[in-house]
This record gives C-alpha cells, sequence and structure tokens, in this order.
C-alpha cells in the first residue's frame, strides 16, 4: 500500500509543475513539458527514480501537491 501512496506522492508533486507554471491563460509553460520529457520519459528506466523526479523538479518530493488535490490542505499552488 505504501508504494502506491508514495506513487501518488511523485504523480501530485509533477502534475503541480505544470499548475504553478499556468500563465494567464491557465496553459502550462511548455519548458515545462520539455524538462518533464527529458528528466521523466527520456531517461527511463536508465537511473534511479528519484533522481529523475529531483532531474525534473530540483528538489526532493514534497506531500502538498497531494494533500491539496485530497482537499486536505488549503495551500495554494
Amino acid at each position: 500500500y505504501y508504494s502506491y501512496k508514495w506513487a501518488e506522492v511523485l504523480s501530485a508533486d509533477a502534475y503541480a509543475a505544470f499548475e504553478e507554471s499556468a500563465g494567464a491563460d491557465g496553459l502550462p509553460d511548455p519548458e515545462v513539458g520539455r524538462r518533464y520529457r527529458e528528466a521523466i520519459l527520456e531517461a527511463g528506466g536508465s537511473r534511479p527514480a528519484m533522481d529523475s523526479f529531483k532531474a525534473f523538479r530540483g528538489r526532493e518530493p514534497s506531500l502538498d501537491a497531494l494533500l491539496r488535490h485530497q482537499g486536505m490542505s488549503s495551500v495554494a499552488a
């Protein structure tokens, strides 16, 4: 069960990168998509998943996005 929750943490935090980059038009910055493609998709299984996540987000994963997405936190993105 823990592994499923941890996957949700990573997923919500990665998704938050797109939310945080949204401009006035509500669309995410294409640069975030490029970083995701390079750091996560292109790397695939060639390195540990945590290294790929850090390359994309530039930091360790945070629970904040998951809590916000599940309505457990009122902290804005």
